[in-house]
């Protein structure tokens, strides 16, 4: 019996997808629900599994794409009594291989080509690499231009002393680990930070219709953190994040870097969201101007840590410091609110124990839920 598998819908409004890895070779056995390729959708990368045993035949390769519903490949569970028929020539994919005034090296595995020049004259190798973008790269490229062209996008930057953050991380976060079974880290400050600033702000919290004539304005908080993969930034949605607790907001991040690590993400879990922080200072950024999430009309950008000389009460201090950007869309918040909504979280940042804590009273309890 021949089995037919078919690229299956990975979501809403998705029609199409990218082989982006077979797991398996052509004419291998496969035993039912075996992960046989990844595909890449626009949003995430998908598994795809055997539907039943038997010897697989792929109809497409690495790097095609798909229509959904298009055949993948098929299996051939009656195997056992036809051996003699499964390794037919017709149920390979057939390679084919032009002469160019270029000496063409194909890797497969890496999805690319290595073009190197005919140069008898030249005793260097001179080559360059031709790859092809990922189905999620060309959609992140397409909304990167899309949000420069279509917003009025403005970046506004505010510098934040992380004293009193540092103590209590380093006061609590072996506690915290031991009691909750995961690290306390700064993210789950500037999220609760945000939202104070969202509820002061709610223009921050808001977005324009695709029509570009009505205000939509939200009344939740689905906050999106960006989360960098091996296949580039994924932004997924800590839902209803103001009813979360620091240890809940911890647990949930952890969760999604986990899954995107392991390619295990799903779309419903990066649908939606109201605002977007992203972190660049993991990877040493100092200061940069984030782009905005679209439809959302805001977008917070963290950096780097460093130490500095300020001036405190006419005296030099060295103090640790973050610089903070807000990248909004000048089209639906005026720079009086963004620079207020900065300024809530500078507040926030810099006396936790008051805007965010309560009082000292609560600290001791505070991080136990």
């Amino acid at each position: 019996m021949i089995l037919e598998i078919k690229v299956p819908s990975p979501g809403e409004s998705i029609t199409e997808v990218e082989i982006s890895s077979l797991l398996v070779n052509n004419g291998d056995f496969v035993k039912k629900n075996q992960v046989i390729a990844e595909i890449d959708s626009d949003k995430a990368t998908l598994e795809i599994c055997a539907e039943a045993s038997g010897r697989l035949f792929f109809k497409a390769k690495k790097g095609d794409t798909l229509k959904v519903g298009e055949l993948l490949c098929i299996i051939d569970t009656s195997f056992l009594k036809k051996e003699e028929n499964l390794l037919k020539e017709e149920n390979f994919l057939k390679e084919e291989k032009k002469e160019e005034n270029f000496l063409k090296e194909e890797k497969k595995e890496e999805n690319f080509l290595i073009l190197k020049k005919k140069n008898k004259k030249n005793k260097f190798n001179r080559f360059f690499i031709v790859k092809k973008l990922t189905k999620l790269r060309q959609t992140i490229s397409e909304k990167l231009v899309e949000v420069k062209n279509k917003t009025a996008m403005l970046t506004t930057f505010n510098e934040v002393d992380m004293r009193n953050i540092l103590y209590l991380k380093n006061k609590y976060k072996f506690y915290f680990q031991e009691k909750h079974g995961v690290k306390l880290g700064f993210m789950a400050f500037f999220v609760k930070s945000c939202i104070r600033a969202l509820k002061n702000y709610p223009d921050i919290n808001s977005m324009i219709d695709d029509k570009g004539k009505n205000k939509i304005c939200f009344k939740y908080y689905d906050i999106n953190i960006a989360v960098a993969g091996p296949k580039g930034l994924l932004v997924p949605v800590i839902r209803n994040a103001d009813t979360l607790s620091f240890r809940e907001i911890e647990k949930t991040i952890k969760n999604f870097s986990l899954k995107i690590k392991n390619s295990t993400i799903s779309i419903d879990e990066m649908i939606g969201g109201t605002f977007t922080i992203t972190n660049g200072g993991i990877f040493g950024s100092m200061l940069s101007t984030p782009i905005i999430n679209p439809p959302q009309s805001a977008i917070l950008g963290m950096h780097s840590i460093v130490e500095r000389p300020i001036v405190k009460l006419g005296k030099i201090k060295v103090i640790p410091i973050m610089y903070l950007a807000l990248s909004y869309d000048h089209r639906i918040i005026d720079g009086k609110e963004a620079v207020g909504f900065l300024f809530s979280i500078k507040e926030s940042i810099e006396n936790p124990i008051k805007f965010l804590i309560g009082s000292k009273e609560n600290l001791n309890n505070f991080f136990e839920f």
